[in-house]
């Protein structure tokens, strides 16, 4: 029997050039790395993917991704050789089946009923609620009529999100009861979610409370959880909840992000969180720090990114690290700032022209300036993740700094628009 080398890695995040990171990773690191996915097509979509499976991924296999069952099943022979040394996967949707195909295997990772929890909002409340968890008041209901009554006992407006979406998608600030039945609907109309996984019927309703939201990355590593830091989140405009920046680390006081620290840990420990990474947002309001979610993967967006140009802590590393069951460096080598902002746009169509790049890369600080389209790309206006067009980065000595640099980079971006139909007429 072989010593273990191999690394299997659950799908990759298909969205952003960094959800293909942990390929280029698990290579650096010497290890032989397994793509399990349930489209093998996907990744010859864009140059990009294509390249960073055919360079850094020593074997393709397509499954059921989301059945443990299959995975495992499809890993069979790589097992029986006694090859394995972890599973991992960068995307919140593979977050239960990577705990329950490790746990099958006997390989380390998250306790899947923790996964379980972390996916599923309503579970994260209620089990959050009990462990006495500051969180927003919420109600989960299975019917439109069930949410009009749930918005009209918890006040408008109210927030109503899908139990296990990410991103922001499906999440909405709704008016008035009646809003919220008719958002019921639209949620429930899918069965699946954004990667096709069945989605559990119902949706969770709460308090809309007003405050400035921050997310805690947390790891968790022989029977400790280390708090790496608090990054300062920025959202656009309701009613929905679209992030358009980070800064790393926060501008709060300590006293404030120890607070924040505390609820985050506390909600993992209530959700038995025993392994890996994790990414919990609070909200700081007038009450004190709520929770708003848990999330049991690696922050997504750029905050990894801002993690390692600040402290030098290269987080997606670090944690592939301890799936592999090898140790981690969580230690600061640096102490800087970054912040991101992220580019969108006010109204769909075509995007005709991009203005201001040139500046904007001029100016002091700004380490990156990218976008996902070009010229003659249809775009949305900005409603979750999914419809970011771009990303300034910028470095400071202070986080304050950072983000003011951060901020005058993005300002000097613009799109130009046509509407489809001007766009079809002008060939």
């Amino acid at each position: 029997m072989t010593a273990p080398d191999t690394l299997v890695l659950i799908e990759g995040g298909r969205l952003q050039p960094f959800g293909f990171d942990p390929f280029q990773i698990s290579k650096d690191l010497g290890l032989r790395t397994i793509l399990v996915t349930g489209d093998t097509t996907e990744y010859l979509k864009s140059a990009v993917s294509r390249e960073s499976v055919e360079k850094n991924v020593d074997r393709v296999i397509e499954a059921d991704i989301s059945d443990a069952a299959s995975v495992v099943a499809s890993l069979r022979d790589e097992h029986a050789a006694g090859r394995l040394l972890g599973v991992f996967s960068i995307t919140e949707y593979c977050v239960v089946v990577v705990a329950e195909v490790a746990h099958a295997l006997g390989l380390p990772g998250l306790s899947p009923a923790a996964g379980r929890d972390a996916r599923q909002k309503q579970r994260t409340r209620q089990i959050c609620s009990t462990a006495d968890v500051p969180v927003p008041n919420f109600a989960w209901v299975q019917s439109a009529d069930q949410a009009r009554k749930a918005a009209e006992e918890l006040g408008s407006p109210c927030v109503v999100k899908p139990p296990s979406e990410a991103g922001g998608i499906g999440v909405k600030l709704c008016s008035s009861p009646d809003e919220a039945g008719l958002h019921y609907d639209i949620i429930a109309a899918a069965p699946t979610d954004r990667r096709g996984n069945p989605r559990p019927m119902g949706a969770l309703v709460e308090e809309y409370v007003v405050g400035y939201q921050v997310s805690v990355e947390v790891v968790h590593f022989r029977g400790a959880h280390h708090v790496i830091g608090v990054t300062d989140e920025l959202y656009g405009p309701h009613p929905h909840f679209v992030a358009v920046g980070e800064t790393y680390p926060s501008l709060l006081p300590e006293k404030t992000q120890r607070e924040c620290a505390d609820v985050a840990v506390k909600a993992l420990r209530a959700i038995g969180h025993n392994f890996g990474v994790a990414h919990v947002e609070v909200k700081v309001t007038a009450k004190g720090p709520l929770l708003i979610e848990v999330n049991a993967r690696l922050p997504g967006a750029q905050i990894t990114r801002l993690i390692h140009e600040a402290h030098g802590i290269h987080l997606p590393r670090e944690v592939i690290r301890i799936h592999a069951g090898l140790t981690p460096d969580l230690n600061t080598h640096r102490d800087q700032a970054a912040a991101a902002r992220y580019l969108t746009s006010p109204a769909a169509g075509v995007l005709t022209g991009v203005r201001g790049l040139p500046l904007a890369e001029e100016l002091p600080g700004v380490a990156e300036v990218a976008l996902y389209l070009a010229p003659g790309d249809r775009i949305q206006a900005a409603e979750n993740i999914r419809d970011v067009l771009g990303y300034v980065i910028a470095l400071g000595e202070t986080a304050g700094e950072a983000a003011r640099r951060a901020d005058a980079a993005a300002l000097e971006i613009g799109f130009d628009v046509a509407s489809p139909e001007v766009s079809t007429l002008h060939g």
